[in-house]
């Protein structure tokens, strides 16, 4: 189940060059997400998150990139329908063994 993005990717990526390049002009990076994000019309908080992926994208902050996060929600995925396909096969495999041992009253 895939979320719609309420802001566009365009409005997201001007919003966060503004950050990153007039960062310099206000006290802090905190005060340049607010002005910015009233001016864009979203919670700063928002901004905020916007702005810390971005800069793990860059390697300016640690952290799973983008790509790493999908990749790796990817493999999760993977990973638990192997486990449930492990698990059908184990179930199968006791049911036929019962049925096929010669020792087993029936």
């Amino acid at each position: 189940m895939t979320q719609r993005a309420r802001y566009p990717e365009e409005v997201r990526e001007r919003a966060v060059r503004l950050v990153l390049e007039h960062t310099n002009e206000y006290s802090s990076q905190w005060a340049a997400i607010e002005s910015i994000a009233a001016k864009c019309g979203m919670a700063p908080e928002t901004l905020r998150k916007w702005v810390r992926g971005a800069e793990v994208d860059a390697g300016a902050r640690p952290g799973l990139s983008t790509d790493e996060r999908a990749r790796l929600r990817e493999l999760e995925r993977e990973n638990r329908e192997l486990k449930r396909a492990n698990e059908i096969l184990k179930t199968a495999a006791a049911f036929f063994a019962r049925e096929l041992d010669p020792r087993a009253p029936r």
